[in-house]
C-alpha cells in the first residue's frame, strides 16, 4: 500500500501507538520498496516511518531486521533501530544527519550532497572497508542471504535472460551485458556483506561531508562487493572514485584491477535490475519505466 498524504500517514503512526503531528510529516517518494515519512512527536523527537508499497512484504522486512541486528554492532554509523516492526508500517527515531539526496512528492531531486566532495568519497571508502569486512559466516548465521561468487555471475545471467524475453532490449544493451558475463577478469572471486543501495539517499551525512547513518538494508546480502562501489564510480569522477577505493585499501578492503571496470558494468547493468523488479511486482508503471531504460529512444 502506498499512502498518499500527511493525514493518511499520521493516522496509520497512530494506529500503532505513535502519535505525529500533521504539520511536520514530509514525505520522501526515493524508495521502490517503501514510501517513507519524516515528523515529529509531541515530545519533538523526530520518527521515521516507512509504508510497504505492496502487501507480499513480510518476510523482506523480516530479513532486513535480520541484517539491522548484525551491522548495527558492526559499523562506525548510526543504522535505524526499528521500534515498530508490521506487514503495515515500520518505524523509528530518526538518526543523525541528512540523506544526501531525497525525491519529493513531485519527483523533484533535492540534493544534500556535493558529489563532487572530497570528504565524502574518502568517507565512503572507510565506511565500505567496515562493512565488506564483517565475517561472512556470522552474516550467514545471522539469516543474511548468502551469494557465492559464481551464484552471483550465473543470477546475472539468468536475469539479463528474464527480462531479453519480456521486453525489447537494445541490441548494444545486450551485447555490453553479455560481453562483461563471459569477461572472467572483470569479475571478483570473493563475496562479501554488502549494503546493495548504497547511494546518496541512502547515506546521511552532517554539515561537513562526513557519513552519520546509513538507511534502507532491504537489499543487503553477502554478495559482489562492486555492489556498494557502482553509484559512486559512475556519479563522480575518476579522482575521487580513486580516492574512495584508496580509503577503502587503507580500511582493509580487498581489491582486483578490474574493479573500476566492474563497477561500471554493474551500473550498465542496473536496467536489468529494474527489469526484474517490474516482472516482479507485476506493475504496469514500472514496467513502462523499465522499458524506457531498456530500449531508449536514438
Amino acid at each position: 500500500m502506498t499512502l498518499a498524504d500527511a493525514a493518511q500517514l499520521c493516522a496509520l503512526a497512530a494506529r500503532h501507538g505513535l502519535a505525529l503531528d500533521p504539520a511536520t510529516l514530509a514525505i520522501n517518494e526515493a524508495g521502490l520498496d517503501f514510501q517513507v515519512g519524516l515528523g515529529r512527536a509531541a515530545d519533538g523527537e523526530r520518527w521515521v516511518l516507512r509504508v510497504p508499497r505492496r502487501t507480499d512484504m513480510a518476510d523482506q522486512i523480516a530479513a532486513e531486521a535480520a541484517v539491522l541486528a548484525l551491522v548495527a554492532a558492526e559499523l562506525p554509523v548510526a543504522v535505524p533501530r526499528w521500534t515498530i516492526c508490521t506487514p503495515e508500517l515500520v518505524a523509528y527515531p530518526a538518526l543523525p544527519g541528512e540523506p544526501g539526496l531525497t525525491i519529493d512528492p513531485g519527483g523533484a531531486l533535492r540534493w544534500r550532497l556535493d558529489l563532487a566532495s572530497r570528504p565524502y568519497a574518502v568517507a565512503f571508502g572507510a565506511l565500505l572497508a567496515r562493512l565488506h569486512a564483517v565475517a561472512v559466516e556470522r552474516a550467514r548465521a545471522a539469516g543474511v542471504p548468502v551469494e557465492e561468487p559464481a551464484a552471483v555471475r550465473a543470477r546475472w545471467r539468468r536475469d539479463v535472460a528474464a527480462v531479453a524475453a519480456a521486453f525489447t532490449v537494445a541490441p548494444e544493451l545486450h551485447r555490453r551485458w553479455a560481453a562483461w558475463l563471459d569477461d572472467d577478469g572483470a569479475w571478483p572471486t570473493w563475496s562479501v556483506l554488502t549494503h546493495g543501495e548504497l547511494y546518496p539517499a541512502h547515506v546521511l551525512i552532517d554539515a561537513d561531508d562526513a557519513i552519520t547513518g546509513v538507511l534502507d538494508w532491504t537489499t543487503a546480502r553477502v554478495s559482489d562487493p562492486a555492489r556498494d562501489f557502482a553509484f559512486q564510480h559512475a556519479m563522480t569522477s575518476p579522482e575521487l572514485f580513486a580516492l574512495t577505493v584508496d580509503a577503502y585499501v587503507r580500511g582493509g578492503g580487498r581489491v582486483w584491477p578490474r574493479l573500476a571496470d566492474h563497477a561500471a558494468a554493474l551500473w550498465a547493468a542496473s536496467p536489468v535490475t529494474y527489469g526484474v523488479y517490474a516482472l516482479q511486482t507485476g506493475d504496469e508503471a514500472h514496467r513502462a519505466a523499465a522499458q524506457a531504460q531498456l530500449a531508449p529512444p536514438a
